[in-house]
């Protein structure tokens, strides 16, 4: 069994920042990429970021320049830094993991359970 834990989320004025934090744990052998979705009020779950395991990374166009994601893989933790926040990244965001659990297996999506980010005055 894989846990995906998140954390980081809150409320932020516009052009404030954020990290969000997602901790992997369970029976892992190796994950792949790791990434961040969300979904806002009303809309479809959407890519935000996602960093392979060997860190390369790619990001949806609206929030290039302004999120970084990273990771450590010693700690199969995943990062989300979030600048210049606008109300339209007002969402929550979800951390999901390619996992192999064996040597052999075919990896599988994991996700967290998600944490909201409010950008608000």
């Amino acid at each position: 069994q894989v846990q995906l834990v998140e954390s980081g989320g809150g409320l932020v004025q516009p052009g404030g920042s954020l990290r969000l934090s997602c901790a992997a744990s369970g029976n892992i052998f190796s994950i792949n990429a790791m990434g961040w979705y969300r979904q806002a009020p009303g809309k479809q779950r959407e890519l935000v970021a996602v960093i392979t395991s060997g860190l390369s990374t790619n990001y949806a166009d609206s929030v290039k320049g302004r999120f970084t994601i990273s990771r450590d893989n010693a700690k199969n933790t995943v990062y989300l830094q979030m600048n210049s926040l606008k109300p339209e990244d007002t969402a929550v965001y979800y951390c999901n993991a390619a996992v192999q659990v064996t040597r052999w297996g075919t990896p599988f999506d994991a996700w967290g359970q998600g944490t909201l980010v409010i950008i608000s005055s």
